[in-house]
């Protein structure tokens, strides 16, 4: 068995297009969440989603790859681009492409692609719709285009498990290297379906929030909670093999030392009541560990690696009415500095999706 380190961070998020940025939002208490801009909201009791501001995608593609991409693999490759400059790691330099890989997925793919590609075909006919339309859409085309990228010509899983993806994706890379499969890993998620077929789906089913407050939108620790914002975003570590990455004298964010994986066979959207599955994901995690403590998702895997490296503990921002059926320390409105040692991400998705990543601080 081997020990997994985490040797890059590439985020695009609500809060910022780069770690450094998000981190320092999220420390400060910043919220993501908005009005939203990308279409007219006046036929939606729904009004808000976390959208990202200001992305500029030719910052790390060429107008070709731009054209023939969707928003999700843009937003991918932006954060993979930046992991891995932080990581250091070349294929064929400082590792054998052949044990490099990548574990990346999405839980909806290019849905955007998809619709266009769908009006144009009703619209002006079969003629018209672009030869580019397979591979833009395709969830597993963003794991893809980063193995082109980087030169990884190892495993290049893309995994689905709706809200659960990227915590899979950063679980399973750990355990391929862990049991020797593959010396590092480009892991994470990415998601751009803030649009009004998906709004309205999400929205029809009961599972947004109408509330027109950003800062009592996202609650889910609030007695006032009333579902979840739709956000949008990328987040990617790079996972390495721990010799591997000392002996090129690799910076090291921290350790990922636990991995749990459950399902609730219970229902398509709801979460068994009495959490069995998730508490299991959790079990696993830890046990895998040997230590306590928590957080949560890529882009939450991400947060809870700088947690760790800095002693910050996020805050829960928009806590305003506790709950006395959730007796949770959630850190409310303000972070909180302090020792940390290790932190649980965790992650459920629709289908009843459980996963759990632990994180253990960097020596």
């Amino acid at each position: 068995m081997f020990r997994v380190a985490i040797t890059g961070l590439g985020a695009v998020t609500p809060v910022g297009n780069s770690v450094g940025e998000m981190w320092e939002s999220i420390k400060a208490g910043k919220c993501g969440i908005d009005y939203i801009t990308k279409f007219d909201t006046s036929e939606f009791k729904v009004k808000l989603a976390g959208e990202v501001k200001g992305f500029d995608p030719s910052a790390v593609m060429d107008r070709s790859e731009i054209r023939k991409s969707d928003l999700f693999s843009r937003y991918a490759m932006a954060a993979a681009v930046e992991a891995m400059g932080e990581s250091g790691l070349v294929s064929g330099e400082n590792i054998a492409p052949e044990r490099f890989g990548v574990y990346f997925g999405s839980g909806i793919g290019g849905m955007q692609t998809f619709i266009d590609e769908v009006i144009k075909c009703r619209d002006s006919g079969p003629k018209k719709v672009s030869p580019f339309m397979i591979p833009a859409m395709i969830i597993n085309m963003a794991a893809g285009s980063i193995a082109i990228r980087f030169g990884c010509k190892g495993p290049a899983i893309p995994v689905v498990t709706a809200c659960a993806t990227s915590t899979n994706a950063i679980g399973e890379a750990y355990r391929a290297i862990k049991h020797g499969y593959a010396d590092a890993i480009i892991a994470g998620g990415s998601e751009a379906a803030i649009l009004p077929v998906s709004l309205a789906g999400f929205a029809n089913m009961k599972a947004l929030t109408e509330s027109e407050d950003p800062l009592r939108a996202s609650i889910p620790f609030d007695r006032e909670r009333s579902g979840f914002v739709m956000g949008e975003g990328a987040g990617v570590m790079i996972l390495e093999e721990m010799e591997h990455a000392k002996a090129r004298g690799a910076r090291i964010y921290g350790e990922l030392c636990g991995y749990g994986s459950t399902c609730d066979a219970h229902h398509i959207t709801a979460p068994d009541p009495e959490a069995v599955g998730g508490a299991a994901a959790i079990r696993a995690a830890l046990e895998e560990s040997g230590h306590m403590l928590g957080a949560a998702g890529a882009v939450e895997a991400i947060i809870s690696a700088l947690a760790l490296r800095d002693g910050v503990v996020p805050p829960t921002i928009g806590y305003r009415e506790p709950d006395p059926e959730c007796d949770l320390n959630v850190t409310p409105n303000e972070a909180v500095y302090k020792n940390l040692d290790l932190c649980l991400s965790t992650s459920l998705g629709f289908g009843g999706h459980n996963a759990c990543v632990a994180i253990k601080k960097a020596e």
